[in-house]
């Protein structure tokens, strides 16, 4: 396979990476937690996905109310889990223990309703176009386009709107933040609803790109998304963004050189080395 065409794949991936990668890198930011149930949360959104195209609905309607599950669900953990260990000053390894526990939780919950089979999206199989001696599938064209205006449009909402500002400062300090008058609580609810958004909709699209989804697909790309956080900068959603292309593009590229089986070790590098030499990330990691 040419370097044209890995380039092209791991582009694709590196924009679903980035999607949960900002979700994961705003909880981060703004909640201080390490969660490790978002490649989950991720799947369920994929699931979700596939449960409501299967009875005919179209595919871009079932992202919506896959999103919207997700969502949901995110908020019910905030509810039962994240708010009651804030409340009690739980640290950093207290909420990293439950955050896998959650994760556990959730994927066991996908194998017993769902059982373990990978699911297929019921869409018609597209032949990929030949441009330039790359081949360019529609799902993948899609995905890098879909993921550009969503990022897009994170960007305006983090930078044009109240609850976007509202957010930074909230990252830049809690304490100051709630001095200022700004609802803190309204902040974290917002999070959550951006970063279910964002989860599930990567999820969705990575099945897409993928041919289907299956109950460990998160659990296996939650180390591409924390490399892609680190690299970037933790707490910094552009940051993040820059990292996950990077990851994604990388990723594909040395294929030719160690195999499918072990690309995934090519985050675990990243990551290490990152850590190792800029331990702060490639850009400052606030909003």
């Amino acid at each position: 396979m040419d370097i044209p065409q890995l380039f092209f794949n791991g582009l694709a991936v590196g924009c679903i990476i980035a999607l949960a990668a900002v979700g994961l890198t705003l909880t981060y930011g703004i909640l201080r937690l390490s969660n490790f149930a978002h490649g989950d949360f991720m799947t369920l959104g994929a699931y979700l996905t596939w449960l409501v195209n299967s009875f005919g609905v179209n595919l871009w309607l079932s992202m919506i109310v896959g999103a919207a599950g997700t969502v949901i669900a995110m908020l019910i953990a905030e509810r039962l889990l994240w708010k009651p260990m804030r409340d009690r000053r739980a640290d950093s390894t207290t909420l990293i223990i439950i955050s896998i526990g959650l994760a556990l939780f959730i994927r066991n919950g996908i194998l017993l309703i769902w059982g373990g089979s990978n699911q297929r999206y019921d869409l018609p199989v597209m032949a990929a176009t030949d441009i330039g001696g790359v081949q360019v599938a529609l799902d993948r064209l899609l995905v890098i386009g879909l993921s550009i205006v969503v990022i897009l449009g994170l960007h305006f909402l983090l930078q044009k709107t109240k609850i976007g500002k509202a957010m930074r400062a909230v990252s830049d300090s809690i304490d100051l933040a709630r001095v200022t008058g700004i609802n803190v609580e309204w902040v974290v609810l917002w999070t959550w609803v951006i970063a279910g958004v964002l989860t599930a909709l990567g999820g969705a699209m990575f099945g897409l790109i993928t041919g289907g989804v299956r109950p460990n697909m998160g659990w296996f790309l939650i180390l591409p998304m924390f490399a892609s956080v680190i690299l970037g900068g933790i707490g910094n959603p552009y940051g993040a963004i820059a990292g996950a292309l990077i990851i994604g593009i990388t990723q594909e590229m040395s294929v030719p050189l160690i195999g499918s089986d072990y690309k995934l070790g090519v985050s675990l590098f990243i990551m290490i080395l990152i850590l190792f030499l800029r331990p702060q990330g490639l850009f400052k990691g606030t909003m």
